[in-house]
């Protein structure tokens, strides 16, 4: 009876094979599912040296447009900054003189305004 159990469980063991070509299973693991090779077939991933070129030359030129309005805005910024400065100058200058002006006789003050602005006009040279 031991004999007959034996040939029973192997005839239950039926090796499941899908493609009938490939034949048995070498580890003899019948119940294992045959794995596929993993290789990306859809269209989307592989694109044509066209499709590529096209798509460099839009981020070429939408890095470049971006590049632009960042200059442009830096510009803009950099502009203002000075106009700031600017104003602030002509305002502390104004504030000098006026305190020595409660100082100094109103000629004397006009001939030092003359000489600072001659000086300054050649150092910016």
């Amino acid at each position: 009876m031991a004999i007959g159990k034996q040939s029973t469980s192997k005839t239950a063991k039926k090796e499941v094979i899908e493609d009938p070509g490939r034949g048995a299973r070498v580890s003899g693991k019948w119940w294992k599912k045959e794995k596929k090779v993993f290789r990306i077939r859809s269209l989307g991933v592989h694109s044509s040296w066209k499709d590529r070129e096209e798509q460099k030359l839009k981020d070429g030129q939408f890095k470049a447009k971006l590049k632009e309005l960042k200059e442009e805005k830096e510009g803009e910024r950099k502009a203002k900054i000075d106009r700031i400065k600017e104003r602030r100058e002509k305002q502390e200058e104004k504030e000098r003189y006026e305190r020595l002006a409660t100082k100094m006789h109103r000629k004397k003050l006009e001939r030092l305004k003359r000489r600072e602005k001659r000086n300054k006009m050649l150092s910016e040279r």
